[in-house]
């Protein structure tokens, strides 16, 4: 064991220790063993411990770390990088001592692919290197990154992960020293602590907005929007969570590949939509068997072969089913040299996929039983109408046929006319009612407009469907302000019946329609071209109420 004692090293054996004369020692237990630091540097020690676990965001932590380092050892430059174990590099890097002209005269921060840094990744143990220009492992200094000598390398474990590395170089009096690598030691070793309970701060928050973005879409869904809506509300939420540049839905073609229906980006999507994978592509099969993809780098992975991938980055591909059904695939690119997914990225993200998917499922059941409540009630007005209809014409059947008979033998001049009349006015009277109901019937069964203009629309736009042309409307005044439902009901129906009538007579080549609503009274006037039964052409029918 060695004793330090202001700088001095003597040796001392188990269980003889004098008691001290010089300054006052404090020991630490580290990752490797005990180690003992200096107190002149203690309270600086923990001020620092105490500056790097008094915040939770996590970025802030770490540039809280790398701060404190640099003041702790006098290092001219820190930097703290964060390492990607599966890929073996770097993937942040947070540094001190720099300025921000001097980082944007480096094109390329290192990636810890080589050199020490590398060193450190594949061997994380502590490092002291008195002069860099004369190891041979320090290669890989990208141009404009400023000259350095000294160097001292310490990994910050969470728990038993590596979570990134701390780098000091330049000490601005003399040399680090031992003394130096056991004060980093500690501070990673607090600092592990903190960036652990940071990362799960981070993760709880990350987690908390995948699920209220999950909440808003299924609420969303299951509000009726269409589906095309639907599709698009998926990308835009899942774009926005997780802070990718493109949310782009996929779904199978005919042919065999998969076709983007819907994207979501910062502007305008431009060739996104309509953009496919043809059959053959490597990552088709995973994506149509409903397995997730994630990819590195879009613009150079050889199992993208759209012409878009050249502009994205890292990427996730996510199946978009429920119940064993696939209703397509969510991919959330992002830009060329952002930030990889991590792994709490991707099961969030996975489960995203998986509620969405289950609320489109949803959705559909429940725009399908929608349809089915319009069918049922179409098959009910079917009935009303066999039921009265069928049966006023019997009766006027009945009665003709009695008149017929009464006919032969009455003598002239008997209410016998009278009776034919009044036969002829029922069947009218039936006939007007069975062609209002087809105009009802006429209509379309989802998406009913909800303001008085769109229901008179929709009315002339069913209208058209047995005309062959399409009527002209005109309005006049706050028609939706001033309508309240009893009197726009009574209106129409008035148009319905007017409409029914038009329809009645022959030669029919136009309908002019148009509605003048004022403060007190509302006006409405249907005229049509059409022949009458007198000969003569053109015919208007006028409606008034008071409001």
């Amino acid at each position: 064991m060695t004793r330090m004692t202001g700088g001095e090293r003597e040796p001392t054996e188990p269980g003889d220790r004098p008691e001290p004369t010089g300054p006052v020692e404090a020991r630490q237990t580290g990752p490797t063993g005990p180690v003992e630091v200096v107190e002149p540097r203690l309270p600086v020690l923990l001020e620092a411990v105490l500056s790097v676990g008094s915040d939770l965001e996590l970025h802030s932590t770490l540039q809280h770390i790398v701060d404190s380092a640099a003041e702790l050892c006098e290092a001219r430059y820190a930097a703290l990088g964060v390492v990607d174990p599966e890929h073996a590099r770097l993937t942040e890097l947070f540094t001190a001592g720099m300025t921000e002209a001097e980082r944007n005269a480096i094109p390329r921060l290192p990636d810890g692919r080589s050199g020490l840094l590398g060193t450190l990744i594949s061997d994380p143990r502590p490092l002291l290197v008195e002069d860099l220009t004369q190891d041979p492992r320090s290669v890989g200094f990208p141009p404009g990154h400023p000259p350095m000598r000294g160097f001292l390398g310490v990994p910050i474990r969470v728990h038993t992960e590596v979570f990134g590395n701390l780098y000091l170089t330049e000490k601005r009096v003399g040399s680090f020293t031992e003394d130096d690598l056991a004060l980093v030691r500690v501070l990673a070793s607090q600092a592990g602590i903190a960036i652990g309970n940071a990362r799960l701060y981070e993760t709880a928050r990350r987690r908390e907005r995948w699920i209220e973005g999950a909440a808003a879409v299924t609420t969303t869904l299951l509000a009726g929007r269409p589906a095309a809506d639907a599709l698009m509300c998926v990308a835009e939420r899942a774009r926005l969570l997780a802070d990718a540049a493109a949310g782009v839905v996929l779904q199978p073609t005919a042919a065999g590949g998969m076709e983007i229906v819907a994207a979501s980006t910062h502007g305008d999507p431009g060739d996104l939509l309509g953009t496919a994978i043809q059959p053959g592509s490597a990552v088709l099969e995973q994506l149509l068997g409903g397995e997730p993809v994630f990819i590195d780098d879009s613009a150079t992975d050889p199992r993208m072969t759209t012409h878009v991938r050249v502009r994205f980055g890292p990427s996730m591909m996510l199946p978009l089913q429920s119940g064993g059904q696939l209703i397509g695939t969510l991919a959330l690119p992002r830009e060329r040299g952002g930030k990889p997914y991590d792994a709490v990225d991707r099961l969030l993200a996975s489960q995203f996929a998986s509620q969405a998917a289950l609320a489109l499922v949803l959705a559909d059941a429940q725009y399908d039983r929608e349809q089915l409540a319009v069918y049922e009630d179409r098959d009910r007005i079917a009935r009303d109408l066999h039921d009265l209809v069928v049966q006023r014409l019997f009766a006027t059947e009945m009665m003709l046929e009695s008149t017929r008979r009464r006919s032969s033998t009455a003598p002239s001049g008997d209410t016998v006319g009278e009776e034919l009349a009044r036969a002829v006015d029922e069947l009218d009277s039936t006939i007007q009612e069975v062609r209002t109901a087809i105009f009802a019937l006429q209509q379309p069964p989802t998406d009913a407009p909800t303001t008085f203009r769109g229901r008179v629309l929709r009315e002339t736009g069913g209208a058209a469907v047995l005309f062959g042309f399409q009527p002209s409307v005109h309005f006049s005044g706050a028609v939706d302000a001033l309508l309240v439902d009893p009197v726009a009901g009574a209106l129409l129906a008035a148009l319905r019946g007017a409409l029914a009538a038009a329809h009645r007579r022959s030669e029919v080549t136009s309908i002019a329609v148009e509605v003048d609503a004022e403060p007190g009274r509302v006006h409405l006037m249907v005229a049509d071209d059409g022949r009458t039964e007198a000969g003569t052409r053109g015919t208007r029918v006028e409606w008034r109420s008071a409001l």
